[in-house]
């Protein structure tokens, strides 16, 4: 089927819109992607052009509208008056005080599956991206990797720990993630002091981050 016109992020919007109430009970799964189709009285065809892959790629749209509202967000926050630690954890926060849980632990499933693990590794270090870009970083070198490897860890960690928290407001979880932090400053200590070795310099200065992608309200503008 060809697409005449047809605006694709609007639609997978609206399809996201649907499935989202039925995800709770039947997961990001194909009768979940179905019910939605059903509800939109959309062409079923024309559903799979606009995903391909199902609930699947409903489930990847869910993560990166978070990782959008979670940007829209943080510019909200005055950041010069916070550390940098404390501007990380927060748009970590952000990130997670703007999710829905459960929907969140059934897109855990399903990136956890063997034929989605690199879906869901790419979504992760896109939030990483997403938000070291909207702190406003600007390293090229191997400091790019690094902060988004490491950043990548905390966010996973925390989400797994988040899933299952019943604390009041979640306060373990934000306790945990300071810690995570807490352990990244350090491992940022080190790697500054290791780099002063002008060996370990000279290697490390012809590592180049790859060209500047899209940021989340660009992509989303697609």
């Amino acid at each position: 089927m060809r697409n005449a016109g047809l605006d694709m992020a609007e639609e997978r919007a609206r399809l996201l819109a649907a499935i989202m109430p039925h995800v709770p009970f039947d997961g990001w799964s194909e009768p979940a992607f179905r019910a939605a189709v059903a509800d939109l009285a959309l062409d079923p065809d024309l559903a799979r052009v606009i995903c391909p892959r199902g609930a699947v790629d409903l489930a990847v749209e869910y993560h990166r509208a978070g990782d959008r509202a979670m940007v829209e967000a943080l510019a909200t926050h005055d950041l010069a008056a916070l550390k940098y630690s404390a501007r990380v954890a927060l748009a970590v926060r952000l990130r997670l005080e703007l999710a829905d849980r459960e929907l969140v632990r059934r897109g855990a499933a399903v990136f956890a599956l063997p034929g989605n693990l690199a879906t869901g590794s790419a979504l992760i270090w896109g939030t990483a991206e997403a938000i070291w870009t909207a702190l406003g970083d600007s390293s090229r070198d191997l400091n790019w990797y690094t902060k988004r490897m490491t950043l990548s860890a905390v966010y996973s960690a925390t989400v797994l720990y988040w899933m299952g928290d019943e604390s009041e407001g979640s306060a373990d979880s934000w306790a945990f993630l300071d810690d995570r932090i807490g352990n990244v400053m350090q491992f940022e200590k080190l790697k500054g002091n290791v780099l002063k070795n002008r060996f370990v310099k000279g290697l490390m200065e012809k590592v180049q981050a790859p060209a500047p992608r899209a940021t989340p309200g660009q992509e989303a503008r697609r």
